[in-house]
């Protein structure tokens, strides 16, 4: 059975047992106002919220975190696509805070193709992570297991309340296993990401990125200086 648009209700979160065909009718509605959705083994959540302060000066400061690792490293190409809507149709539907591209063959959209990425014409991102204000368990649970289950090699969960990172990679097993320092992106430790979390509480999210550029400007002369 399709399921009712009348049955969603504003919230942050829905849970149904649903079909791919629900789905869908949610994604094209145009009564339904949705900012992110994920559907994965018959587990659809919707999520009709607005984005809150909090949440945006996270993101935004991850983005620019992503656009200083290209600075320092500009012959490896990187494209960042947050929150933009990724399918393997019929199995898997994700809207990711941060989407990251790293190296060759990243998608390019064209005119006339569906406004969003789809993983039987496209490569799965390399890295992809959520802003978890208030979807912390959900973040570390479902979105987890959806994530592992399209095979994307890195996942990030930024908890915006503790100012902690829990980041994983993906291992031969098919499951996540926590890491201290990233794999897509070399050279940045998760703990160094953390300190930078904690400074938005006294300082603007541009100052904090800023910061975090000046200390892996240092990591990289530390370890030229080595070789």
């Amino acid at each position: 059975m399709t399921l009712s648009l009348d049955t969603l209700i504003p919230s942050i979160l829905q849970r149904h047992d649903a079909t791919w065909q629900d789905y869908v009718a949610i994604r094209d509605s145009s009564d339904i106002d949705w900012r992110k959705i994920s559907f994965h083994q018959g587990w659809l959540w919707v999520d009709m919220g607005t984005e809150g302060p909090s949440h945006a000066s996270f993101s935004d400061l991850i983005t620019m975190i992503f656009g200083f690792w290209a600075f320092l490293h500009p012959e490896i190409p990187l494209q960042s696509y947050g929150r933009c809507l990724i399918e393997r149709p019929d199995t898997h539907a994700c809207a990711p805070d941060l989407v990251l591209y790293k190296g060759d063959n990243i998608p390019k959209w064209q005119l006339g193709e569906p406004r969003r990425l789809i993983l039987n014409r496209h490569r799965l991102p390399d890295l992809v992570g959520e802003i978890a204000d208030t979807t912390l368990s959900l973040d570390l649970d479902e979105q987890k297991q959806l994530y592992a289950s399209l095979g994307i090699a890195e996942y990030w969960v930024i908890d915006v309340k503790g100012n902690q990172i829990f980041a994983f990679s993906l291992l031969a097993s098919g499951r996540y296993g926590i890491i201290e320092n990233s794999q897509v992106l070399p050279g940045l430790p998760i703990a160094l990401l953390e300190q930078t979390l904690t400074r938005l509480e006294t300082e603007a999210n541009t100052a904090a990125a800023t910061w975090l550029l000046q200390q892996l400007q240092h990591i990289e002369q530390q370890r030229e200086s080595s070789t």
